[in-house]
């Protein structure tokens, strides 16, 4: 085996598809226009220092294995293997000679607006390793690889095909996850399953306002606490952090869809000020929204 140089932090580095841009360890992914995936296949040899960046990550192994190193933990990824890595997730890659892979690089804001992609959303931030065979597995490498050559192909609307593949595949592994659970806590009973499920319209419909924990549990009828334990419970996150993603997810379709200034931005996605907003963004995606909106607006 040949020994591979980690890869200097340069600022930019050109490949076929796109750049590479980094800054410190902070990458921040490029896309081509009205899109926002990149797939890169790769058979040479390579290797990444630690970083991270605001796309989710799936490698697909092909043939040889590729070595991700996180904080916690190694992964030795073998063909026919895959790993999805959430975002800002910090991790370093070494693909040896004679390895070949492909690479999926996506802004994951889609899934959050999928109403039952809500019970899954919390194991959607840690990394998912599918390294025993499986049906699960193999109907994951289909969509993946299909994806792939969706990508290459560049057809009218290529990204919205590639993204209901994606959503395909995180159904899936939503299934797996929750066949896992026991009725309780998959599904919940009752009136109490209900009344959660109506929070989640009402958060839909008022989280650009000034909307807070108790207008959110005066509306369930539940008691400020037993909502906010039930909400955890049914969902795996807070209220509070549920809400910043909704915010979130609206603050980056402003910035890459439209020219309106932060300002107004900020309000239009819920947060009460710019101070407010800037932070918040700044501690979810680590850059600036003005950062953001020189790297991914097409408006």
């Amino acid at each position: 085996m040949s020994k591979v140089s980690p890869e200097k932090n340069d600022k930019s580095r050109r490949f076929p598809d796109g750049f590479r841009i980094l800054q410190g360890k902070q990458e921040y992914i490029t896309y081509q226009a009205h899109s926002s995936i990149r797939v890169w296949p790769f058979e040479e040899a390579c290797a990444y220092d630690c970083h991270y960046h605001s796309a989710m990550e799936v490698l697909l192994v092909l043939e040889g294995a590729v070595t991700y190193t996180l904080t916690d933990r190694e992964y030795a990824v073998s063909a026919g293997e895959v790993l999805i890595l959430p975002p800002g997730c910090a991790h370093a890659m070494i693909q040896p000679q004679g390895a070949k892979r492909y690479l999926y690089l996506f802004e994951p804001h889609v899934f959050h607006n999928l109403r039952d992609m809500a019970l899954f959303i919390k194991q959607m931030d840690a990394p998912i390793y599918l390294k025993e065979a499986s049906a699960l597995r193999s109907q994951i490498q289909e969509l993946l690889l299909e994806i792939a050559d969706i990508y290459a192909a560049r057809q009218p609307m290529w990204n919205s095909m590639c993204y209901a593949l994606l959503v395909r595949m995180y159904a899936l592994l939503g299934q797996k996850w929750m066949a896992g659970q026991s009725q309780s806590k998959s599904e919940g009973g009752g009136l109490e399953s209900e009344m959660m499920n109506s929070v989640l319209t009402f958060i839909g419909q008022h989280y650009t306002e000034d909307l807070r924990l108790d207008d959110a549990a005066s509306f369930s009828g539940f008691s400020k606490y037993y909502f906010s334990r039930a909400f955890k419970k049914f969902f795996g996150v807070s209220f509070t952090e549920y809400l910043c993603r909704c915010r979130l997810d609206t603050a980056m379709d402003l910035l890459i869809h439209t020219k309106l200034p932060i300002r107004q931005v900020a309000e239009k996605s819920g947060f009460g000020s710019v101070a407010t907003f800037n932070r918040t963004f700044r501690s979810a995606y680590a850059c600036p929204p003005s950062r953001y909106r020189s790297l991914y607006g097409n408006s």
